[in-house]
């Protein structure tokens, strides 16, 4: 009799949004946590609160457990971080990763929490304007990773404004892992410096042609014109990304020598490049492209030529999913695996591998530096794109550098050369570079 006594009040029970937080955890979190309905948890002399401000948060949290509706609740606004700019929430993504633990509740704790949040909420809300697609309704875009729905997953990561880009990556527009020599560079010399290793790999000389895939900004087609004399040629699935860079090289006296194209690298056209370089493109392609992919820059390539890879790449082989919230607002459709992986389908594509890298810990300060100049500039970059977009950018490159310090992801360089049938590799005994 007791017992039904104990259960009809736990089941008649109801509990504030603060105690169904504090009741999940496994152990305190030194955040504070306050909700809506005026109830708080967690120590007062917190440095950071996390403030749940309405009911659509709620059913977001709830509808979807994970990184998925803490982003979406974030993103519109719905969940606040008091205590750090939204322009770099590093600090309290390090602080709430490494130390909040959930626990499983028992049966009745479960009642009693469904019970005090309300079947209501059980209702998904339509997710922010930024969220794109999921996978499934991508396929009315077309096939995984066919040209057209490339390029529509493009230009929702890319076709943002160039502005705001302009703010985030500092004058260089480069949007890769930068190179830190001492670590003591600025964003700026980084990049130089990066493009400059690239440049010295490909033993890039004075008239010489190279193709640069997924160019970006055309940071890396700018340099070799600029500084090594090559005439080279840039494509890129961003049409915003293509007039910036091509307005860009008629600024810097270029023209003669640098062309961006609003192209898919598979439609190029022209072979017998000296040097190919590829920085960040192999994530957007598809693990399952990678024979294709390095097939198609083989022929492109002369005998003799080198080709450099620059990707971010995980540091095992095996497939591993890609994040919901990487997935649906960052970069769909778009994949990672490891260097072991890039190398072997290098190989397999006919090219000899001759020296890789790995430029971890660059990136994890080139987020930095970007996440730095999102928070400096953070007025103009909102009122360029919206408070939400912002956001996105923050919770993304704070949680990217977190995971690159963690040596959860990896960035690594792969230089190959299209070795002559003969065995001439027109490669020195030692990296002249």
């Amino acid at each position: 009799m007791t017992q039904m006594k104990d259960l009809t009040s736990t089941l008649n029970s109801r509990m504030s949004l603060a105690e169904v937080f504090q009741s999940l955890l496994a152990r305190p979190v030194p955040v504070r946590f306050t909700a809506y309905d005026g109830s708080s948890s967690g120590p007062e002399d917190a440095l950071v609160t996390v403030e749940l401000k309405n009911e659509r948060g709620l059913s977001y949290l709830i509808t979807a457990p994970g990184d998925l509706g803490m982003a979406r609740a974030y993103v519109a606004g719905d969940i606040a971080l008091h205590g750090v700019h939204p322009g770099d929430p590093y600090e309290v993504m390090v602080t709430l990763l490494r130390e909040l633990k959930f626990r499983r509740p028992t049966a009745a704790e479960a009642l009693t929490i469904m019970r005090s949040i309300g079947l209501s909420h059980l209702v998904p809300p339509a997710p922010p304007p930024q969220e794109h697609l999921p996978r499934w309704r991508r396929m009315m875009e077309g096939l995984r990773h066919s040209p057209e729905r490339d390029g529509k997953v493009i230009e929702h990561h890319y076709d943002v404004s160039n502005r705001f880009y302009e703010l985030v990556l500092g004058p260089s527009m480069t949007y890769t892992c930068a190179l830190y020599p001492t670590g003591n560079e600025t964003l700026e010399e980084a990049q130089h410096a990066k493009y400059d290793l690239v440049a010295r790999k490909l033993d890039l000389q004075p008239g010489q042609r190279l193709l640069d895939v997924g160019c970006g900004w055309g940071g890396m087609v700018r340099h070799a014109a600029k500084e090594y004399g090559v005439r080279a040629l840039g494509v890129t699935l961003s049409r915003e990304q293509a007039e910036w860079a091509q307005a860009k090289i008629k600024e810097e006296g270029l023209d003669h020598l640098a062309e961006v194209r609003h192209l898919d690298y598979r439609d190029v056209q022209e072979t017998g490049f000296d040097a190919i370089s590829s920085i960040g493109l192999t994530e957007h392609i598809g693990v399952a492209n990678y024979t294709s992919y390095f097939k198609l820059l083989h022929s492109k390539l002369k005998p003799g030529g080198r080709i450099l890879n620059h990707c971010i790449t995980r540091p095992i082989n095996k497939p591993v999913a890609t994040g919901a919230f990487i997935d649906r607002y960052v970069f769909p459709d778009g994949e990672l695996t490891g260097s072991g992986r890039i190398i072997t389908e290098a190989q397999d594509a006919g090219f000899e591998v001759q020296h890789e890298e790995n430029l971890r810990i660059h990136y994890a300060m080139t987020l930095a530096g970007w996440g730095a100049n999102l928070q400096k500039n953070w007025d103009e970059c909102v009122a360029e794109v919206g408070e939400g977009t912002a956001r996105v950018w923050g919770l993304y490159m704070a949680g990217s550098r977190m995971h690159f310090e963690r040596n959860e992801i990896q960035l690594h360089q792969v230089l190959a050369t299209r070795t002559e049938e003969t065995g001439e590799s027109h490669y020195p005994l030692r990296p002249n570079w």
